[in-house]
């Protein structure tokens, strides 16, 4: 953590005198010889490293003198993948239609319906309203219509 501290305040100092293409080269260099000294056969990379030379990419013209480790077509398909990714996700439709009921509302309705087997869906909504639970009552009804769903009397014939 430190040695990135002060490698952030070298390449600071460096970018303010004018030594842009230098500090962007330093930088590219000395994080793939960090993802070297990771690994002892062959360089895996982690997926910050792999957003590190997307990054680097988008930024810097002369990224490709730098890199070492891997293939340039290797970068660019990773930042072609995560852009894919990144507009997939934001693609995605939302959930359409009502939100699903809690399971707290299904277990509390199931548990006042078999206390009280005499109340209706009418009943149980006013005891949950008093509650503060804000449910309507024909959810109430199809919550309990799916509880008391007698057992099928299909029998063989003998």
């Amino acid at each position: 953590m430190l040695e990135t501290i002060l490698l952030s305040v070298r390449a600071l100092a460096l970018a303010c005198r004018g030594h842009h293409e230098l500090v962007l080269e330093n930088i590219a260099l000395r994080q793939q010889l960090r993802a070297l000294k990771r690994t002892t056969k062959r360089p895996r990379l982690r997926t910050r490293d792999r957003l590190f030379w997307i990054g680097l990419a988008s930024g810097w013209r002369h990224w490709r003198t730098a890199l070492m480790i891997v293939q340039p077509e290797t970068v660019t398909r990773w930042h072609h993948d995560w852009r894919r990714r990144r507009w997939t996700r934001r693609s995605t439709r939302t959930r359409w239609g009502r939100a699903p009921i809690d399971c707290e509302i299904r277990t509390l309705v199931g548990k006042m319906a078999s206390d009280n087997p005499l109340w209706g869906a009418p009943r149980i909504h006013g005891e949950l309203a008093k509650l503060g639970v804000d449910v309507s009552e024909r959810t109430v009804s199809r919550l309990l219509r799916a509880r008391d769903r007698p057992p099928s009397q299909r029998g063989g014939r003998s």
